[in-house]
Parts: C-alpha cells; sequence; structure tokens
C-alpha cells in the first residue's frame, strides 16, 4: 500500500520569503512549474488515484489539480478539508522571515517556525485576516478556528484525520494523494514516522516533488521516497531551511 503526499508548489510569499500560514496566497510562476511538474512524475511512476485531499487553501487546491490534469484525472472526488491548511503563523503571517530574524533574534525565530510546541505571537481576535471571519471556515465551530499554533497543535488536528479518514481508505485499498503544506505535512510525518520532537524539527519539506509513503499490512510505515532527480530534491529541502537566511 502507498499514499502520496504533495506539498503546494512556490507560492507568491514563498518567493517573497513571507511567513504565509492561514493567508490564501496563490502559486507564483515558479509554483506552477513545480506542480506541473509533479504531475509529470506522478504520470511518469504509472500512479493514478481513487480520491483526493486538500486543504482550503488555494495554493494547495491549485497544485492538486495541475497535479491531476496531468494524470488526466480531475474527475476523481477530491476533499477540501481545514484540519489540512498550513499551520497558523499568528501575528507573523504577512512578515519578512529574515527581518523577522532581525527584529526578534535567530533562536527566537527558529523556535517559532521549527520547534514542537513553541507558537508565534497570536493574531488579536477582532483582526480582519482572523479565519472566523473566512466564509471559507463558515461551517467550523468558530472556537476550533486557530490564533496561532505550534506543530504540536498542528499535530492535533492532522493525525486524528489521517486516522479516521484515510487509514479506513488504505485498509479498503484505495489509493489517496494529499496535498496540503510544509507543516501540515510535517506533522504527518512525524506520525507515520515515529520522530521525535527533537527529530522533527531538522525536517523540511520542499515544493512540488510527490513524497511516497510505502505501507506493510497493518499499515505500518516501512518507507518513504520523493519522485524526482535526487540533486534537485535535496537542493529544494536546503533552500527550505535556508529561508530566515536569505536577505
Amino acid at each position: 500500500m502507498e499514499l502520496v503526499l504533495l506539498r503546494h508548489g512556490q507560492s507568491a510569499w514563498n518567493l517573497e520569503n513571507r511567513f504565509t500560514g492561514w493567508i490564501d496566497v496563490d502559486l507564483s510562476q515558479q509554483g506552477l512549474r513545480e506542480a506541473a511538474r509533479a504531475g509529470e512524475l506522478l504520470k511518469a511512476g504509472g500512479y493514478s488515484f481513487d480520491a483526493a485531499y486538500t486543504s482550503r487553501l488555494k495554493r494547495a487546491i491549485r497544485t492538486l489539480w495541475i497535479a491531476l490534469d496531468a494524470l488526466d484525472q480531475l474527475w476523481i472526488p477530491v476533499e477540501h478539508e481545514w484540519v489540512l491548511n498550513e499551520r497558523h503563523y499568528g501575528a507573523l503571517q504577512g512578515l519578512n522571515k529574515a527581518e523577522s530574524v532581525r527584529a526578534h533574534g535567530e533562536a527566537t525565530v527558529l523556535a517559532w517556525r521549527r520547534s514542537f510546541s513553541t507558537p508565534p505571537p497570536p493574531l488579536r481576535s477582532d483582526d480582519p485576516s482572523h479565519p472566523r471571519f473566512d466564509p471559507r471556515y463558515a461551517d467550523v465551530n468558530p472556537q476550533l478556528l486557530p490564533s496561532t499554533e505550534s506543530l504540536k497543535e498542528t499535530c492535533a488536528r492532522v493525525i486524528p484525520f489521517y486516522e479516521s479518514v484515510i487509514v479506513p481508505q488504505l485498509r479498503a485499498g484505495k489509493k489517496l494523494i494529499i496535498a496540503a503544506h510544509g507543516n501540515s505535512l510535517r506533522a504527518l510525518l512525524m506520525h507515520l514516522d515515529g520522530l521525535s520532537e527533537a527529530e522533527i524539527t531538522g525536517i523540511n519539506i520542499p515544493t512540488g516533488f510527490p513524497l511516497v509513503y510505502s505501507f506493510d499490512a497493518t499499515l505500518r510505515a516501512t518507507g518513504r521516497r520523493y519522485l524526482g532527480d535526487e540533486a534537485e530534491v535535496r537542493a529544494a529541502i536546503d533552500g527550505v531551511a535556508s529561508q530566515t537566511k536569505q536577505k
């Protein structure tokens, strides 16, 4: 059994090196190309899917569309799940990452970005960008909508979704793809690989490269691999890791 995970292609704010979180930023031109590349890699690998899951943010949705279009599978069922959204970056959303380091210090920003349990400063509840004012989440209990999140809190919404929705379908033999975000996928990766809080700090997921998980009959993860050129994947991972150092 296999499960394909796909981080969206580069967004406009990835390009500008900003914290994005739940702000609904679209793909950059490079991001469109990365999504198309993901589709071609899946096509070359002979992949097809019974259903797809994505977040409610257009950068993930559009990436999924483009990839499925390459497979001529735009017709399969697609569920848009808010629990697959990127981690909410609170008051950091929209701020440049390198400038944030200069303002707050590298150690503080690193903790906000990569620690397991340290959330960034929260949004004010009356901030117009708070998700409780967004029609995308009108069907969600406002008490569940975050003002900020740590990776721990992101795990608390992603992992129950995986166990209750994805696992039963994998057991039934369904072929699934999840198109989501760096931190919602890191939360899932941490769960699947059984990583510690310290180990997940060093994990970075590149944009636009499908990540394929293999499972045994008990749905224990037995391996993962990226589709694509190994050197290109490594360079993309290193680029994610160095974002706070960019000028």
